[in-house]
């Protein structure tokens, strides 16, 4: 997704980014509907000519931590609304500077909340490998499941909705303990670079959302037609 430093051209797992040749083909007889996702090193946003490509969804970081918003937040987050996409807003997790509660609060105050007008997702918890220091930010598997909770426990009281957890298996399995605890509630959206989505965290039988690639901006799927869109916007 992207960090409050500019990225330099890894993917989520920290290995070389790698742009799924085969996505497209391999997706051909499922219903997928693309999308994008974006944060404040895109800028502002050609939304005309994504919506040319067919996308269809947008999600825009919003937030970091406790100390850091997206300067292109309202050109992104309305642009994108704007043009007829139903969009939503993310949060980068900072698990070692405050509390999921804490964090959470930061984000629905900062652009991450939600309305029921129909082009409007529920927020994501973007949870990775901390692009900083140590890959699971000091916590303990216990630690870190803690953290997850009371951060998704204090968004769904603020917001009325199960936000949805962003992350990769390889990650989660680390520093999670690869738990299932949140996967009858929190749709998933899975970052895996190639031609497939590959084996998913415990618990979930299926994502609802694929980061598939970053070539030339993070492109999505999500795993449904248009109407299951509308319908997670709706709640």
């Amino acid at each position: 997704m992207g960090w409050s430093q500019q990225r330099t051209g890894t993917s989520p797992k920290g290995a070389p980014a790698v742009t799924a040749p085969g996505a497209r083909t391999s997706l051909a007889t499922a219903t997928q509907t693309p999308g994008i996702d974006v944060s404040g090193w895109q800028g502002n946003v050609n939304w005309s000519y994504w919506w040319g490509q067919g996308k269809k969804f947008a999600y825009v970081k919003a937030t970091e931590g406790t100390g850091y918003t997206n300067d292109y937040f309202a050109q992104q987050y309305n642009g994108s609304y704007n043009i007829g996409m139903i969009r939503g807003a993310y949060h980068f997790a900072l698990p070692n500077s405050s509390s999921g509660a804490t964090q959470a609060d930061y984000f629905v105050n900062h652009g991450g909340g939600w309305s029921r007008d129909g082009k409007t997702l529920p927020g994501v918890l973007d949870i990775e490998y901390n692009p900083y220091g140590a890959t699971c930010y000091g916590l303990s598997q216990a630690s870190m499941r803690s953290w997850i909770a009371s951060f998704l426990s204090r968004y769904k009281a603020r917001t009325g909705r199960d936000a949805v957890i962003y992350t990769t298996t390889s990650w989660w399995t680390t520093c999670t303990g690869n738990t299932s605890q949140f996967s009858a509630t929190n749709p998933l959206w899975i970052a895996r670079y190639a031609s497939t989505a590959g084996t998913l965290p415990a618990g979930w039988g299926y994502y609802t959302i694929w980061q598939y690639t970053d070539s030339p901006i993070d492109q999505d799927y999500f795993n449904g037609d248009l109407t299951r869109v509308k319908a997670m916007a709706l709640g």
